[in-house]
């Protein structure tokens, strides 16, 4: 029998389900936030198609929040560094019905 492969001192073993590598396309992230937590929505909206679901939700501390903006800024800066400055086209404003509405 084979050896299973044991993580070093310090390392982390991360597995990837195969559901979960096919990944889910998003063009639309809706972040709140508290006093303790940042809350990621991702959402996918298609012209014509008047409603739209969460496909995933991400819940980060304040300071894992950090982390991922410095990770995501820098892993840009070295995509732009390769292939050229991203543009950012000016979308109109979406308007977003988000939950249910209050009644009094």
């Amino acid at each position: 029998m084979a050896e299973e492969k044991k993580p070093k001192q310090g390392q982390i073993n991360i597995e990837l389900d195969a559901d979960v590598a096919q990944g889910i396309y998003s063009n639309l992230a809706i972040i709140n936030h508290s006093q303790s937590e940042f809350v990621l929505d991702f959402v996918t909206i298609m012209p014509g198609v008047p409603k739209s679901k969460v496909k995933s939700r991400i819940v980060l501390t304040p300071q894992h929040a950090k982390r991922f903006l410095k990770a995501l800024n820098d892993n840009i800066q070295r995509f732009e560094g390769a292939h050229g400055e991203i543009k950012d086209y000016q979308q109109p404003p979406i308007p977003i019905n988000f939950g249910p509405t209050g009644e009094a």
